[in-house]
């Protein structure tokens, strides 16, 4: 898959399919967003191919941990991050810089506790109150590159 800013000063490449992509329905992904929720596809690092400079900003997380935002540094918009608990090995990508962000669908919609009321999901969305264990809801070949990920 193929991404981008909206100016065209970034542009990027996954090289594998992604690990798992979250609609995710908390407060703070909103108000980050400045939308009903963010999505997210999580990739290895390894597997994002970044042409162009980004900027790196830190952003506030429920964790108190916070996030690294990937940002063009031309028009601000942001491409990925990495969170805390992965570091700089995963990469959460914005689904929506996508060039074909269709292509990407949730996989879960996360604290749908705190989804918006106007927010309607499909019948057959998988979705939980919070969030889960992964062994529950990732598929087996999504398990072993995370394992391999962990590992190395």
């Amino acid at each position: 898959m193929e991404g981008r800013c909206t100016c065209g000063a970034v542009h990027y490449s996954l090289t594998a399919p992604s690990l798992f992509t979250h609609a995710c329905h908390c407060t703070w992904c909103q108000r980050d967003s400045g939308s009903a929720f963010a999505l997210n596809a999580m990739i290895e690092t390894d597997h994002l191919v970044v042409r162009g400079e980004v900027e790196e900003i830190v952003t506030p997380t429920a964790s108190g941990k916070g996030q690294i935002v990937a940002r063009c540094p031309i028009c601000k918009v942001a491409l990925f991050s990495h969170y805390a608990g992965a570091g700089r090995k995963l990469a959460f990508v914005r689904v929506g810089t996508l060039e074909n962000p269709a292509d990407c669908p949730p996989d879960i919609h996360i604290f749908t506790t705190t989804k918006l009321p106007w927010v309607v999901l499909p019948n057959a969305a998988r979705a939980v109150p919070e969030y889960y264990r992964r062994s529950e809801h990732w598929p087996p070949e999504s398990l072993a590159r995370w394992a391999k990920l962990q590992a190395g």
